[in-house]
């Protein structure tokens, strides 16, 4: 267990000078993804729906490999995740969401059912009940087949007449928004308010702070979210300062979570924005071909050795925005442990 991953020395000094006394001492990862191989789904249709350079980083990730993740990139803290599958084969995802059941009754973990969205209502409040599941995730490349990837809005992955069992329930939605726009996308701007507005016991989670990964991605998003008083979001897999320091300006900080996307966040690596489009320097290499993939570039020499975890990354970007807007000691332990243990004691179970 103790190779799952090299952990360098620039990894060391990276850690202990810049995340080390910013972090709690324990926190809550409001996302991560936990599956065995041959649980995820291989179906091309599925596959072509989204970027594929997630999986270079992990075949599977266990929930062995999970705690084993933590313990090697954070040695001193505590760390407490929120478990859900990845997006499973349709005809293995009994056995993927039975195997999150098995591990968050074995560790206490709080866990997400991986919703499809052709079940019915009872269908979905029958499994998160008797999964002991907090809610579900959802996800866009489980939308009907006829739809084209791009036209892809919400209510086709997370339907409404599931969105009324959920809010009947006050339970959890990790949504991970669909469409080109990413956040600035009017479409899905207004159906993140419709949800706020017709499903107000829904605990909605906009994961990635809607895929803003680059600033052009925001447009006037946060301007119109600004109004809103319930959706939360967390910052998993989002390296970008600028973004975090307007979502703070926007929604202030009780209402965003830390979260890894483990274990894509395993991934070594420094993500820049080039003409609005996220791109992931990593060292040449170290994921197998990587050309036909334009949110991928290899670099060499000394600026592939200075390369640290995505996980560093996204929590310096965070950190470096919380001190330029101001952020409290009391406002930091928020967003990494009392806002997601809140909704997660909402929930009614017995989270501790």
């Amino acid at each position: 267990m103790g190779n799952l991953f090299e952990v360098k020395e620039v990894d060391k000094i990276f850690y202990d000078e810049k995340l080390k006394d910013f972090l709690p001492n324990k926190f809550i990862d409001i996302h991560t993804h936990v599956w065995l191989d041959g649980f995820r789904s291989q179906d091309e249709d599925v596959l072509s729906r989204a970027v594929t350079w997630p999986s270079r980083v992990a075949q599977d990730n266990s929930i062995e490999d999970l705690i084993e993740t933590y313990k090697l990139m954070f040695p001193d803290k505590e760390v407490t995740p929120m478990i859900f599958s990845t997006t499973p084969e349709r005809k293995r995802e009994r056995e993927a969401n039975d195997y999150i059941k098995e591990c968050a009754e074995k560790y206490n973990f709080p866990s997400l059912i991986f919703a499809l969205p052709e079940w019915t209502g009872q269908q979905l409040e029958q499994r998160v009940i008797e999964g002991g599941f907090y809610g579900c995730k959802v996800y866009l490349t489980l939308s009907p087949d006829y739809i084209p990837e791009k036209e892809i809005r919400i209510f086709d992955f997370l339907p409404h007449h599931q969105l009324e069992v959920i809010d009947k329930h006050g339970w959890i939605v990790v949504l991970h928004i669909p469409r080109d726009g990413r956040l600035k996308d009017p479409v899905n701007l207004a159906q993140m308010l419709e949800i706020e507005d017709r499903y107000p016991n829904v605990k909605l989670i906009i994961a990635h702070v809607g895929r803003a990964y680059c600033a052009e991605d925001v447009g006037n998003a946060f301007e119109v979210l600004s109004d809103t008083k319930n959706m939360m979001f967390d910052f998993c897999a989002n390296t970008n300062q600028w973004v975090f320091e307007q979502l703070i300006k926007a929604v202030g900080p009780k209402r965003i979570m830390f979260g890894s996307d483990l274990p894509i966040l395993r991934m070594r690596t420094k993500r820049i924005c080039e003409s609005g489009k996220y791109i992931n320097l990593v060292p040449k290499g170290l994921y197998g071909d990587v050309s036909d993939d334009s949110h991928m570039r290899e670099v060499e020499g000394e600026q592939a050795d200075k390369l640290t975890f995505f996980m560093y990354e996204e929590i310096d970007a965070f950190r470096r925005a919380a001190q330029t807007t101001g952020l409290s000691d009391a406002d930091i332990e928020d967003i990494f442990y009392n806002n997601a243990r809140g909704i997660l004691e909402k929930v009614g179970h017995s989270f501790k």
